[in-house]
């Protein structure tokens, strides 16, 4: 695999290796030992998430403040554009955004450390995105912040609509309101 460190350091993008023919391809989605190898990251993977939305969706910001999760994230069918910020208050990268395009054809995965708020748009039609966490879902934990929050300025690929959003990630909370970490 190969490892290529983003605008914020913490955050890699991950591309796997991938045999192909014209039969269709294989790739290792995760392999432990590969993964800390090749990142220095070393933690205890706890649950496996697959979230399914549909064009112009756009969920996030999101995080968990107390227990943190970090994500490893990949899009198994369809385009999403793809958010990390940097929510740790004591950070040089403080509310400091990347954002990638991971889709089924480039099968890119993007490492979201613990300490940052993870989003995404979707692009095509419908996608799949499937996730590792290194922590529970804990609901009195969850977080959120405005995903259009003019302190943070993320470019999303927006057309001329709004995206559709939850009540939840709608009632978002601007950055200098959130629980976000010390």
């Amino acid at each position: 695999m190969n490892v290529e460190r983003t605008t914020i350091p913490d955050v890699l993008v991950i591309r796997p290796e991938v045999y192909g023919d014209d039969r269709g391809f294989f790739f290792e989605a995760f392999n432990l030992e590969a993964f800390e190898a090749a990142t220095g990251v070393v933690r205890n993977w706890v649950q496996d998430n697959h979230s399914r939305s549909v064009h112009g969706v756009l969920r996030g910001l999101h995080f968990q403040n107390p227990k943190a999760q970090g994500k490893l994230v990949r899009c198994a069918s369809g385009r999403v554009f793809d958010v990390v910020v940097d929510v740790r208050r004591s950070s040089g990268t403080f509310l400091e955004w990347t954002g990638i395009e991971l889709s089924e054809q480039n099968r890119l995965q993007l490492w979201v450390p613990e300490g940052f708020a993870h989003g995404f748009l979707t692009l095509s039609e419908s996608a799949d995105l499937i996730y590792k966490a290194t922590d529970y879902y804990d609901r009195e934990a969850d977080q959120s912040m405005r995903w259009n929050d003019p302190a943070i300025g993320i470019d999303w690929p927006l057309d001329d609509t709004m995206p559709l959003l939850s009540e939840k990630d709608a009632g978002a909370p601007l950055a200098e309101d959130a629980h976000l970490y010390e």
